[in-house]
């Protein structure tokens, strides 16, 4: 892993989750132990209503930290009610903690080449809906990371689990001078929790 992101991985303070944040997170660490346990392949698709922001900085960390506690068999997608476009301070904001972010295609809906480790395939980060042909039809968790898509898509049809994991939307802040102290700080916090949630895997 590269050594700025992993310094950036151990200053994460998991300490600071509230129990009833980690009452919330025990849904996803039971989803991944029970495969864990099977050996069977652990899909994970974060799903918000743009696939813009929480959705994919949610991917990434959950894949990241899956690599960073040795937790095998562990492929993370995303994808939205509607799909849009990767909003780019969520690339500037993975760029900053040390992830090398490339773009390979550009127009309405760039695709960006996250990387996280010289030789780990990158994550790809582009926007689409849930249930694009990019992301898997069956046997994966469908982890809501919006409460309005959360509300929209009472059944994700296909997931063996739908499970609640949902935060505020930086977006509030895009025409405000802390736009981009808040998209670190939404960012650190799903870094910390999903930190915390793989720390709890039994390999």
């Amino acid at each position: 892993m590269y050594s700025k992101l992993n310094n950036y991985i151990e200053s994460l303070d998991v300490t600071s989750i509230s129990l009833e944040r980690r009452e919330t997170i025990a849904s996803l660490v039971d989803f991944v132990q029970s495969r864990v346990e099977k050996n069977e392949a652990i899909r994970l698709n974060f799903i918000c209503t743009h696939n813009s922001r929480r959705s994919h900085l949610s991917q990434i960390w959950a894949q990241v930290m899956a690599h960073y506690f040795n937790v095998p068999n562990v492929v993370c997608f995303s994808g939205g009610t509607e799909a849009t476009a990767l909003y780019p301070q969520v690339a500037e904001t993975l760029k900053d903690v040390g992830f090398e972010v490339f773009e390979l295609a550009q127009g309405n809906n760039p695709i960006y080449a996250i990387k996280y480790e010289e030789n780990e395939i990158p994550v790809l980060g582009f926007s689409k809906k849930w249930d694009d042909l990019f992301n898997p039809t069956s046997q994966f968790a469908a982890v809501m990371t919006c409460s309005q898509a959360d509300e929209a898509c009472p059944i994700i049809h296909g997931s063996d689990k739908k499970i609640s994991f949902t935060f505020d939307d930086p977006k509030a802040f895009d025409d405000s001078p802390l736009k981009k102290e808040k998209y670190e700080e939404r960012s650190r916090q799903i870094a910390t929790e999903l930190c915390f949630a793989f720390s709890q895997i039994k390999i």
